[in-house]
């Protein structure tokens, strides 16, 4: 590392899929990145060593983010390593344990979207938030805390009514901390992707891509997780300044109201 200041990003769930493609992104316009994955993986530690090439300083900071005991613990460890952190994305999530009929859904898939998705984020948000406060911002840097919730957030999915619920209570995270990081500078926006083409949504692609056919989105496509990653990376860099708060909806006008 040089003695010049840099911007230091930490990403939760981002061995794979959208978590590593804004790494990625990131990486390439100069953030050092440790990147925080559920457990320690080659995967995770490949997804680092990529990153590198790119010129960057990274580490792998595995993790349960569920698990609150760690938050701290894996910023101190970041910090340690790379220096104060400027940049908080907060990725990591998780499906339903199975689609299906609202009115079967259990308390144990429930509990799991809403320890992940909502509980470790609002907790997670807040361990970096207090962090970030108790440096002093320089000025030539930029600073933002960035959740990737879901279209879900807004739009009721019945067959999977917990993911909806869990992630409309991380886009409300997003909502509080930018009301509270505002007057230290600090830029927050909540990320909803729509049908991007990851692990997760493999399962259900051709259904999407039909749907898609027949005028689902605007526009004619699935996403992928480097555009969202490249999202990420113009706010984070401050390209769009004088928002916070924001909503933005990746999803190719999905959510647009027709008639």
């Amino acid at each position: 590392m040089t003695g010049k200041a840099r911007q230091v990003a930490f990403i939760t769930g981002g061995a794979r899929g959208i978590g590593f493609e804004i790494a990625a992104k990131l990486a390439q316009a100069g953030f050092d990145i440790a990147l925080n994955d559920y457990q320690d993986s080659d995967r995770l530690q490949d997804s680092v060593a990529q990153l590198e090439t790119w010129g960057i300083n990274a580490i792998a900071v595995p993790g349960d983010v569920a698990d609150l005991s760690l938050h701290d613990r894996m910023l101190s460890r970041a910090e340690e390593a790379l220096g104060p952190l400027t940049t908080f994305v907060n990725n990591a999530g998780v499906s339903v344990s199975q689609r299906g009929d609202l009115l079967e859904v259990t308390p144990e898939s429930y509990d799991r979207c809403q320890a992940v998705n909502a509980r470790a984020t609002f907790f997670f948000c807040q361990a970096f938030a207090k962090r970030l406060l108790s440096h002093t911002c320089l000025p030539e840097l930029n600073y933002s805390l960035i959740v990737v919730s879901s279209s879900n957030a807004s739009a009721a999915s019945i067959n999977r009514g917990e993911y909806c619920v869990s992630k409309a209570a991380a886009a409300m995270v997003a909502k509080l901390f930018a009301v509270r990081l505002a007057q230290a500078g600090v830029q927050v926006f909540d990320i909803q992707p729509g049908l991007i083409v990851t692990e997760m949504t493999q399962p259900s692609l051709a259904m999407y891509q039909q749907r898609i056919d027949e005028g689902l989105t605007l526009l004619p496509s699935l996403g992928t997780p480097a555009q969202i990653g490249t999202i990420v990376t113009t706010l984070a860099s401050g390209g769009m300044a004088y928002l916070t708060g924001q909503v933005i909806s990746a999803d190719g006008g999905m959510l647009v109201p027709r008639f």
